[in-house]
């Protein structure tokens, strides 16, 4: 069985972001969300969302690239002169685990965002971080560890598997294994940890090296050669482009990633294939190992945000 979970990164982030997620879960194939809890515009996704219960909606761990929830003077050591969280990603996750202030700090700081989330009032559907910051194992301790206190069920798994991948755009082979091996181990002790954890997690993502380049005929693509088992395919949809999205993301085609989403040849697609939209809500509860196969065609996945 083939079932695809379609989430919209950086729900929260700009007005933009949030129409485009309520329009492409209206009238196209959009399933989930993914919600940035402290960023600019997350009350106004918050009211979106509580009027669209069919939405399923997550948590987006920002952990770089924005603004802490707390206040900038309890979480000193994870932020910068101008209170915001590093942009170079390799250079915070050295912080992260060298330093045990930041360590504590970090800890905080995630189990506000939680906090932040349960205030909303919308049930829980998944947790990711931006740029994929959990797959960092300190930070993917903490967020299981803050995850059971919270009512989390579901991480994803950022596994693009690169032949596949590969064979539904024919380009960058090369760089496509490189960064698979250079993330296997990571990988190979998240979906352990998910697994003694006893959470759900999907066994594919589409989305990592083409991330912010989700067209309509990459979605197709995909879709042709669409794998066994739970693919997630996440976007970072706009309706127009702001200063927000600018500022960390200058060359993502959002209305492109947009106009995908509501594509009446791509909604066909999935009729037509017979592949079953779903939400990580639902993912059968009490198999222990969710994601339970975490297939693989022998690389490992891939990078990207």
């Amino acid at each position: 069985m083939r079932r695809v979970i379609i989430t919209g990164d950086d729900f929260g982030l700009a007005l933009p972001v949030n129409e485009a997620v309520t329009e492409a879960h209206s009238r196209g194939i959009l399933t989930t969300a993914s919600l940035m809890v402290g960023a600019p515009a997350a009350a106004d996704a918050i009211r979106r969302a509580q009027t669209l219960p069919a939405l399923r909606v997550g948590l987006h761990l920002v952990l770089v690239e924005g603004r802490p929830v707390l206040p900038v003077n309890q979480v000193s050591d994870l932020v910068d002169s101008n209170g915001e969280f590093p942009t170079q990603l390799v250079r915070a996750g050295f912080r992260y685990f060298f330093r045990k202030a930041a360590r504590h700090q970090l800890e905080a700081e995630i189990r506000a965002q939680f906090e932040a989330f349960r205030r909303t009032g919308l049930p829980l559907d998944h947790v990711n971080a931006h740029n994929h910051m959990h797959i960092h194992p300190g930070i993917l301790d903490l967020v299981l560890k803050a995850g059971r206190d919270y009512g989390m069920r579901a991480l994803r798994v950022p596994f693009e598997p690169p032949i596949l991948c590969w064979r539904a755009t024919r380009d960058g082979l090369a760089g496509k294994l490189a960064a698979a091996a250079f993330l296997a181990p990571w990988l190979s002790l998240m979906k352990a940890r998910i697994r003694r954890a006893g959470m759900h997690a999907n066994d594919y993502v589409f989305g990592m090296t083409h991330s912010g380049g989700m067209t309509r005929k990459r979605v197709l693509a995909f879709l042709k050669r669409l794998p066994e088992g739970v693919t997630e395919m996440y976007f970072h949809p706009a309706i127009r482009t702001c200063a927000e999205i600018l500022r960390h993301m200058p060359d993502y085609r959002h209305e492109e990633e947009f106009a995908a989403l509501i594509d009446p040849e791509v909604i066909g697609a999935f009729t037509d294939a017979g592949i079953e939209r779903i939400s990580y809500s639902d993912l059968p509860a009490g198999k222990g190992a969710p994601g339970a196969a975490f297939r693989s065609e022998g690389n490992p996945g891939l990078p990207g945000s």
